[in-house]
């Protein structure tokens, strides 16, 4: 686990030096960049710096076709198989497994009642809940969902994007958030049982990707086909996205293609 996070904190360095020596493109070489950087501004925001924006597209691209060849197809099939409650539960189980990471960040930004209040989901979910499987704390005891992670902690206390990054298989991310991600892993009991056993590890993260898919298939789909360049799209709306959660709401509006199908259940 430590080797594993470790390599990940070095390249997340070596993206840090690489974004302030890779020289930015000037925006008036390419008109839908400076499109939606018109946009982002007018939702108030400053757009998100892309200095690796090469090699992003290039990863973009990779996701895209991994998303169609096999994860969308997998998704489909799955989702014939296993009826929709079914896989909501699974969905219900993973999201619980979190929990410690939605409990410790919420207490480092200082929300300590939000801190309470997923802990009291856990408990709840975990027992009356059987496992996670269920979520009883929502349904019959009436506990808010509380989404909280390191990224966005690391927001509160003032830290910037720093630059956008799209990750093969990961996906859309930035410095902050990726540093975050790395952070929050050890809170994650999906991230040590990868440590333990890789292949276990790995088939459970798939599953659980799989299973998450196909719970939203379509949503891609109908936002790429709305967006005249797809990987500015998916820039600027998890730029959005990921600035409205550390506001808690109070900024620029959520992004439906990252809006999780459990907030309107």
């Amino acid at each position: 686990m430590k080797n594993r996070a470790g390599f990940v904190v070095a390249w997340c360095l070596i993206l840090f030096f690489l974004g302030f020596r890779v020289p930015v493109a000037q925006a008036a070489a390419d008109p839908y960049t400076e499109e939606m950087a018109s946009t982002s501004e007018s939702n108030g925001m400053e757009a998100i710096a892309d200095p690796l924006e090469p090699m992003n597209r290039f990863f973009f691209e990779f996701n895209d076709r991994l998303y169609f060849w096999v994860l969308k197809p997998v998704s489909t099939g799955y989702s014939y198989v296993v009826a929709e409650d079914v896989r909501m539960s699974i969905r219900d189980f993973f999201y619980n497994l979190l929990a410690p990471v939605r409990i410790v960040n919420s207490l480092l930004q200082g929300k300590v009642k939000n801190s309470a209040t997923e802990l009291g989901r856990f408990v709840i979910n975990s027992t009356v809940g059987v496992v996670g499987f269920g979520d009883p704390a929502t349904n019959e005891f009436g506990l808010p969902r509380r989404d909280e992670d390191l990224g966005q902690t690391l927001g509160v206390y003032g830290i910037g994007d720093g630059f956008y990054i799209c990750w093969p298989i990961l996906g859309p991310s930035s410095l902050r958030d990726t540093v975050g991600l790395v952070g929050d892993s050890f809170l994650d009991p999906v991230s040590y049982l990868m440590a333990a056993d890789f292949a276990a590890g790995a088939a459970v993260y798939s599953g659980s990707e799989v299973n998450k898919t196909s719970l939203t298939l379509g949503d891609y789909e109908e936002f790429k086909e709305a967006a005249f360049d797809p990987y500015l799209a998916l820039r600027d709306a998890y730029q959005q996205y990921r600035r409205n959660k550390i506001k808690d709401g109070n900024g620029a509006p959520d992004s439906s293609l990252y809006k999780e199908k459990r907030d309107e259940d």
